[in-house]
């Protein structure tokens, strides 16, 4: 007899393959970036009164005036990260929110340093993660302009917050052969999402990619 947890599990694992899938459709190749979306279970990071929309390709509303980014950009940004069959390695994520992002990072690098200015926010992302028991995810409350310089560098940043300005201090923490990846620019019809490499003799290229829409990048903690 089949349970109703495992019923509803069984469900939440079809919707998931249904999302990888679009996904596919979509462009996104890495199939690393792909396994870890369709093992993070999407439904457990958003209100339970969205829980039946977690798997479609858009953005969710979180409360406090943020939002859990939509599948293909979560996807798309690990993609540019990994390019090229790189590992990220230790891996900054600017803007924790509700912890899925960190939960999909979780299972292409081999730490991730997440951080998230809203204390209330990451209290609800300390619950999310709990169940997953990832190892290798820590989360921090603080302001991510500003990294964490103590555990710098990273060899992958990404940042889930559109910055005004190129965030040099978030730049000065990429280590050699590191990638960053962030939302560029002021209003949400204008921005871009921005590469920025850095060679392992120190010189930095900037890419810009895709047109993108996220929530500012604002300084300081609530």
């Amino acid at each position: 007899m089949v349970t109703g947890h495992q019923a509803s599990s069984q469900a939440s694992a079809r919707a998931r393959a249904r999302m990888v899938e679009r996904l596919r459709a979509d462009g996104i190749r890495d199939e690393r970036v792909l396994a870890a979306l369709n093992t993070v279970p999407r439904h457990a990071f958003v209100e339970e009164a969205l829980a039946s929309r977690a798997y479609e390709d858009t953005a969710l509303p979180l409360g406090f005036q943020q939002t859990i980014s939509q599948p293909y950009v979560v996807a798309r940004m690990a993609e540019v990260l990994s390019a090229g069959g790189r590992k990220l390695g230790k891996t900054l994520e600017v803007g924790a929110g509700c912890g899925y992002q960190a939960a999909v990072l979780s299972y292409l690098a081999t730490d991730v340093y997440a951080v998230e200015r809203i204390g209330k926010l990451l209290d609800k992302a300390r619950a999310n993660l709990r169940p997953l028991r990832l190892p290798n995810v820590r989360l921090k409350h603080g302001d991510g302009s500003l990294g964490i310089p103590e555990v710098a560098p990273f060899d992958s940043i990404i940042l889930a917050a559109a910055a005004t300005t190129t965030p040099r201090s978030l730049v000065d923490q990429l280590a050699p052969g590191g990638r960053m990846v962030f939302p560029f620019g002021q209003a949400s019809s204008d921005q871009v999402m921005v590469m920025i490499e850095r060679s392992m003799t120190g010189s930095f290229k900037e890419t810009r990619l895709d047109p993108v829409r996220f929530v500012p990048l604002l300084p300081g903690t609530e």
